[in-house]
């Protein structure tokens, strides 16, 4: 049963709403001012948004790269969070949607509590459903929907966080974060290996003329696998830019193993890239063709973080994170 808000959540309408279409943040001092109260307050707000459901999302630009945060009015299912792109009933979908599309991690605040989540649009009967359950608690989106001919996204935002069952990692030194890292990553890449095979047995369950059904798996695998690159590039760009220098020159007996993980990166790089490509289509793509690439870079991706633990967590242990702030003066005269 979907928890959904109160007979307070307001009803969105054209002139309260936040999620108008390519204006960016710096132009829009209506959405500037409910940010402000917003984090002022705790996730509180007044005038049209009071009592109601608002979240914070930050998403990364996908022309600029730069980040963007527009409030929003959320809905809840189970323990997702929804978000529609109404864009107030306007023929293009929100700047921030197409945002998430390119970039899928984003960083939500509800309340006082910040965390990242992978935003995942809802496909098919699914998002029809989702749809459904919202406009029985706020009626405007159905106006909206009516205003437009296209489809208004429902965007399922998924906590990115441990699997369930994994208690949270102390982090106390660099080993640790390395370690939650890399337990992210291989989760991740377990998340695209199954909705990869769900995609794949749901294509080939299909009997009969005409062109299979969608088995509402086609975004939230592309999402997921998208996050994953994105974050993997991330991870491999900060260890060559900022930890593998400074290693190397504090403890040059790591030198050859820094050089075989950067040369390792390349290899995953080229690796991921092939995958995207496939992913570009993955509603056709070929799943045999699929599935070697998926376990070629599932094999060498597993070795790479297995060497870089083997290699480094024994160095990392050393260094405290987050980092220490330096000792000040002192000041009691001694």
């Amino acid at each position: 049963m979907t928890e959904t808000p109160s007979s307070h959540h307001p009803s969105p309408s054209p002139s309260h709403h936040a999620d108008h279409p390519g204006r960016p943040l710096h132009a829009n001092p209506f959405n500037q001012s409910i940010i402000e109260e917003f984090r002022a307050n705790g996730g509180r707000v007044g005038g049209p948004f009071e009592g109601g459901d608002l979240l914070l999302l930050t998403t990364t630009g996908a022309k600029s790269d730069k980040r963007h945060t527009v409030p929003l009015a959320y809905f809840r299912e189970g323990d997702l969070l929804l978000i529609i792109a109404s864009a107030g009933g306007a023929p293009q979908h929100p700047a921030w949607y197409h945002n998430l599309l390119a970039h899928p991690m984003v960083e939500v605040e509800v309340g006082t509590e910040t965390f990242a989540a992978i935003a995942v649009p809802a496909e098919g009967a699914r998002r029809d459903r989702l749809f459904e359950q919202v406009v029985r608690v706020a009626s405007g989106y159905a106006d909206y929907q009516a205003r437009t001919e296209r489809i208004l996204p429902v965007v399922m935002l998924q906590r990115s966080e441990p699997e369930a069952g994994e208690a949270p990692r102390e982090v106390t030194n660099l080993a640790d974060k390395l370690l939650e890292v890399h337990a992210w990553l291989r989760a991740q890449l377990q998340h695209v290996r199954d909705e990869a095979e769900a995609h794949f047995a749901a294509r080939a369950a299909h009997h009969g003329p005409g062109e299979p059904p969608a088995p509402g798996l086609g975004l939230q695998l592309r999402q997921h696998c998208l996050a994953f690159c994105e974050s993997l590039e991330f991870h491999h760009t900060s260890e060559d830019a900022h930890i593998f220098p400074a290693l190397a020159q504090h403890h040059p007996h790591l030198r050859d193993a820094l050089q075989r993980l950067s040369d390792e990166h390349r290899t995953v790089a080229r690796i991921k890239g092939e995958l995207l490509t496939l992913l570009s289509d993955v509603a056709t793509a070929d799943p045999a063709r699929f599935r070697t690439e998926l376990d070629r870079m599932t094999q060498e991706l597993r070795a790479h973080l297995d060497y870089e633990e083997e290699s480094l967590l024994p160095v990392l242990a050393e260094i405290p994170f987050p980092p220490r702030p330096a000792a000040g003066p002192d000041r009691t005269g001694s």
